[in-house]
């Protein structure tokens, strides 16, 4: 295996990455995933969630790869309240610029699938945890935690309520898709087998882990932060088709993300 460092939102640093390889089947994970960075400077999510499709099916067009495996989000479906979201949901309307620019790039993707690309899986995630963390939820209560033990101040009233999914099960869930999906344009929903889990719990799981004695302070509104949604229930009927379900419940994955990110912060006491 080689690693090689380039800018995936540029057309031509792709190129010069991929040389003269043959290539036959692209996985395009690369976008920012951090949506309030997003919110906050539109050129983000541009550059580094839609320009960095834009430039992957240029090049596999023009080295002749056919088949694209694209990380998406549950981002794409915008507010659904308490309604079910499937793959053949409608309208989508996101809410924030990241679910914006994955959206469009699964319209980008959809319309290479007419010409040159011959299969497409688009994977809609949930929320994942685990590590390497470089923003989410528990990453910010750990580090909030870690600089004023006494308190964590939550962003929004806790009811917000999501499922989420260990990023090793999701890796698993994506190579299965990846394996049996048959059609030419593939979208499916990766999830826990469960509605999710409140943003008020995962405080209390951080906060028992770690800092026992702490308060939690709560805010006011029904959602942390702009383009943030705060409930979420994912239809799974089209992934359990296939054959895959996950084993861990949105609960257990948050539990496992929790010790994980605590080492990755350099917490040296853990509690169960």
């Amino acid at each position: 295996m080689q690693l090689i460092v380039a800018d995936a939102s540029e057309t031509d640093s792709l190129r010069r990455a991929v040389g003269d390889a043959r290539i036959d089947e692209v996985w395009h994970l690369a976008a920012n995933s951090d949506i309030p960075a997003g919110v906050a400077d539109l050129r983000v999510d541009l550059r580094h969630t839609f320009l960095t499709t834009a430039a992957t099916l240029e090049v596999m067009r023009d080295v002749g790869a056919k088949v694209l495996h694209f990380a998406s989000t549950s981002a794409v479906y915008g507010d659904f309240g308490e309604r079910v979201a499937s793959e053949d949901s409608g309208p989508l309307e996101p809410i924030s610029n990241y679910g914006a620019m994955k959206l469009a790039s699964e319209a980008q993707i959809r319309a290479a699938c007419e010409s040159f690309v011959e299969r497409a899986n688009v994977f809609r995630f949930a929320n994942v945890v685990g590590v390497p963390a470089t923003h989410g939820v528990i990453l910010d209560f750990v580090r909030k935690l870690k600089a004023s033990p006494g308190v964590l101040e939550v962003l929004g009233d806790g009811t917000q309520k999501k499922p989420y999914l260990h990023v090793g099960e999701l890796v698993e869930a994506m190579l299965f898709v990846a394996d049996r999906a048959q059609g030419r344009f593939n979208v499916v929903n990766i999830g826990p087998e469960d509605d999710g889990i409140t943003v008020r719990e995962i405080a209390e799981i951080v906060v028992g882990a770690f800092a026992p004695e702490a308060e939690i302070r709560y805010g006011r509104e029904p959602r942390g932060w702009v383009g943030d949604v705060p409930r979420f229930r994912y239809a799974l009927e089209r992934l359990r088709a296939l054959g895959w379900r996950s084993e861990a419940s949105s609960h257990s994955a948050i539990q496992l993300a929790v010790r994980e990110i605590g080492q990755q912060e350099g917490w040296t006491t853990c509690r169960p």
